[in-house]
């Protein structure tokens, strides 16, 4: 019996380390599933603060500290106790001196990139320019471009829509509100078929396990169509 693809829908925010390692062990749980060529994945927009003004870039330490109330010594204890568990997933991640900022413009390129079913390319290019390497990512246009160009995509398109802050803004919002109508509170936020929900970074045999269950409950519901 032929199924249509089972779907994963994944929100998350460039700004959010735990992205960062949850879309990296999801994509290698998925990469040993069976039935992966019959997985649609979707990427989804989520901002961790909608409330940041267009272009604003800071030191993530001092906004950790600020946001929840932490020492400036416990904010960067953190990022490095997150460092340590990238390294363990083999992913680069600078626990100093690295920028926290407003993501809009990013996910307004995922978008764009969607339309040529690179929307996954773009964002791990984002995730790896952002925890991976030291120069600036937020409030610095040429960098997205510089990003976007090594990843293959053509610099006059990126510098359209990055002119253009209307470009991709709809689809955003869109997938910001289903967030709020599925009640998620935090990324990264795995849905598979609008059924199942894994929530946060977990270890890529707990997506493993997931893909499992969510399939035989796709082709079960199919089956018995």
């Amino acid at each position: 019996m032929t199924h249509t693809p089972m779907t994963v829908e994944i929100w998350s925010d460039i700004n959010c380390p735990f992205c960062y390692l949850g879309v990296h062990q999801f994509l290698e749980g998925l990469g040993g599933f069976d039935h992966r060529d019959d997985v649609e994945v979707i990427h989804r927009s989520f901002e961790l603060d909608p409330t940041q003004m267009r272009g604003a870039s800071g030191d993530v330490v001092a906004h950790l500290a600020d946001k929840y109330g932490f020492t400036l010594e416990q904010a960067a204890e953190g990022e490095r106790q997150l460092a340590e568990k990238a390294a363990e997933f083999g992913l680069p991640y600078i626990s100093s001196g690295r920028d926290y900022g407003d993501s809009f413009d990013m996910h307004r390129l995922v978008h764009f990139a969607a339309e040529t079913g690179r929307s996954e390319d773009m964002l791990l290019a984002l995730l790896h320019a952002n925890f991976g390497d030291e120069r600036p990512l937020f409030g610095n246009p040429e960098r997205l471009v510089q990003v976007a160009v090594d990843e293959g995509f053509d610099e006059a398109a990126v510098r359209e829509v990055l002119a253009d802050p209307d470009r991709y803004a709809e689809q955003v919002r869109t997938d910001e509100n289903l967030a709020r109508e599925l009640k998620c509170q935090g990324v990264p936020y795995f849905v598979l078929d609008r059924h199942f929900v894994i929530s946060g970074a977990q270890p890529a045999e707990v997506y493993a396990d997931a893909l499992r269950q969510g399939w035989e409950h796709h082709t079960g519901t199919e089956s018995g169509d």
